[in-house]
C-alpha cells in the first residue's frame, strides 16, 4: 500500500473497499459510505479531539533536548501526570524506527517545557517508556500545552501537521494521544446522508493512544491501556439496535476497544467510564460490534490484529491483495475499508447471547421467586 502523505481528511477522490460478512470484496467511492447502510443500523464514533502531544522537553540533568510524546492517563479527567514515550534527536521528518533512544533518565530527573517543569516519577521496563508528572495547575498545564505542543507526527506526512488537521469533524474533549482517524471520513453531509437512510448516530469519548513507539519492543505493548467514557444515550441506542436485529458499526478501533471493553459477559454493555485494556484479535470473540469502517492498516500493526477479530486470515490475505492491486493509500489521510463480522462469527455470537440473555432470565426469576417466598412466608 502508498501511504498518504498529505494531511487532507476528505479528499475527493477517497475510496472505500466493502467486504461483507461473506467475504465478498466491493470497490466504492467513501462518500457512497451511505448506501452500504441498512436503516436502523446504529454508527458509533469517537468524539475525542487530539490533544498537541508532542512536546520539546530540555533535560535538566544532561543539559540535552529530547522530545516527549504524550502516551496515555489514568483517567479521562483533568489530571497532570501521564506514561510518556521519550526520543532522542531529530524531529518527524526521520522515521521513528530510526529515532535514536534519549539520554539515560532515572527516577526524580527534570525536564523543562516552556517554564513548566515535569518530573519523572518512573521509569516503566524500558528507556523510552516513562510515567512524568507536571509541575503545574491546569490552567498553566493547559497553556503549555497549547504553546510548546504539538501533534504527534510521522514521516510519512513531510509538512508540519497543525492541530486542526487532526481534530475530526466531530472533535470535543480533548483527551486522544493521536488523532481516531477512522472519523475523519465523517462529514456533516455524510451524517445527515446516514441519517435519511434511517441510520442511528452516537458516540463514545475514548483516548486514542499512540501508534508506534520507535521500538519493536516496546511496540508490541500496544496499544496501551486507554481510558474512556460511553454515555447512557450510546447504551440505550445499541441495545435498541439489537433488540430490532440491526447492526452496530464502528469508526475506528477504539470504537471496538471501548465497546469490547463495557460489555459484561456476552451481552451486557454498561454505560460509564472505564478502561480498555488487553489486545483484540484473532482469539476476540466480540460481542458489541458487527462491522467496523478503518482505515486501512499494514500486516502486523495492532490495528491490523484487531481486524482478525472480524473475519479469518484468508479473507484479510484477500483485502489486502485488493488494496495492492487497486492503491489504496494507508495511514491516518489515507482510504477506508468497511469490514462485516464474518458470517461464522455472527452465528456463534447469537448462540453464547442467547445462553447468556436465557441465563441472566434465570437468574433475574430465581431471585424474583425468593423475594416473594419471603415476604409470603
Amino acid at each position: 500500500m502508498i501511504a498518504a502523505s498529505r494531511a487532507v481528511q476528505r479528499p475527493a477522490h477517497a475510496r472505500l473497499l466493502h467486504v461483507d460478512a461473506y467475504g465478498r470484496i466491493a470497490h466504492a467511492q467513501r462518500c457512497e459510505l451511505p448506501r452500504f447502510v441498512h436503516a436502523d443500523d446504529v454508527i458509533v464514533a469517537n468524539d475525542a479531539a487530539t490533544l498537541p502531544a508532542s512536546l520539546q522537553a530540555l533535560h535538566l540533568a544532561s543539559n540535552s533536548v529530547m522530545e516527549l510524546r504524550l502516551a496515555g492517563r489514568d483517567s479521562l479527567r483533568d489530571g497532570a501526570t501521564f506514561q510518556a514515550v521519550l526520543f532522542g534527536a531529530g524531529d518527524h521528518r526521520t522515521r521513528t524506527e530510526d529515532r535514536p533512544l534519549p539520554s539515560p533518565v532515572r527516577v526524580n530527573d527534570r525536564l523543562l517545557i516552556g517554564s513548566v517543569q515535569a518530573v519523572i516519577t518512573a521509569v516503566l521496563d524500558h528507556p523510552r517508556f516513562v510515567r512524568v508528572r507536571f509541575d503545574a495547575d491546569r490552567a498553566s498545564l493547559w497553556r503549555m500545552l497549547a504553546r510548546h505542543g504539538r501533534p504527534i507526527q510521522y514521516a510519512h506526512v513531510p509538512e508540519p501537521l497543525a492541530l486542526w488537521d487532526v481534530w475530526t469533524p466531530i472533535a470535543a474533549t480533548p483527551v486522544a494521544y493521536e488523532a481516531p482517524s477512522a472519523a475523519f471520513a465523517l462529514s456533516w453531509s455524510m451524517l445527515a446522508a446516514l441519517r435519511a437512510r434511517g441510520a442511528g448516530f452516537v458516540t463514545v469519548t475514548h483516548a486514542a493512544g499512540i501508534s508506534s513507539t520507535g521500538d519493536s519492543v516496546l511496540d508490541e505493548r500496544l496499544p496501551f491501556d486507554e481510558p474512556y467514557c460511553i454515555p447512557a444515550g450510546t447504551v440505550t441506542a445499541i441495545e435498541n439496535a439489537r433488540r430490532a436485529g440491526k447492526r452496530v458499526i464502528a469508526v475506528g478501533t477504539t470504537v471496538v476497544r471501548a465497546l469490547e471493553a463495557a460489555t459484561q459477559g456476552d451481552c451486557c454493555l454498561t454505560a460509564g467510564n472505564g478502561i480498555a485494556s488487553g489486545r483484540i484479535g484473532a482469539g476476540t470473540n466480540l460481542r458489541s460490534v458487527d462491522a467496523i469502517l478503518s482505515g486501512t492498516h499494514e500486516v502486523g500493526t495492532s490495528h491490523y490484529e484487531l481486524l482478525r477479530a472480524f473475519v479469518d486470515d484468508d479473507v484479510l490475505r484477500n483485502l489486502t491483495r485488493e488494496l495492492d492491486a487497486h492503491d489504496y493509500l494507508t495511514h491516518e489521510f489515507g482510504d477506508s475499508v468497511l469490514l462485516e463480522l464474518d458470517s461464522a462469527r455472527q452465528s456463534r455470537r447469537l448462540v453464547r447471547s442467547t445462553r447468556a440473555l436465557r441465563s441472566e432470565f434465570a437468574r433475574a426469576a430465581r431471585k424474583a421467586s425468593a423475594e416473594t417466598g419471603s415476604v409470603c412466608g
